[in-house]
């Protein structure tokens, strides 16, 4: 079951699983969605920045594995929701199969 955790003090939104954050949703002065960051496979990740001006260097987080993508850009929203799967389950397959 995903968490969600409300961090005023960034003014974001994290969404995690096992304690584990897949997703976080970076909110503007006014609460207002404008930056979705992703964990993607660094590889995947350089590529989509290349492809998207609107998919950067993830804010605040490694820069390598996690990726910021502007809401309201011009990735379209399947690939949006395809890496918010990707994201999930790369997260999860980091768990030991115990957990």
């Amino acid at each position: 079951m995903e968490d969600r955790d409300l961090q005023k003090d960034w003014n974001w939104i994290r969404y995690q699983i096992g304690g584990k954050m897949f997703a976080a949703v970076c909110l503007d002065q006014n609460d207002v969605p404008y930056y979705i960051t992703l964990k993607l496979d660094p590889p995947e990740g350089d590529f989509l920045r290349q492809q998207y001006e609107d998919i950067v260097p993830g804010h605040y987080m490694n820069k390598t594995h996690w990726n910021s993508i502007k809401l309201d850009g011009e990735v379209p929203d399947d690939l949006l929701r395809d890496l918010l799967d990707k994201s999930y389950n790369l997260v999860l397959k980091g768990f030991s199969k115990k957990k």
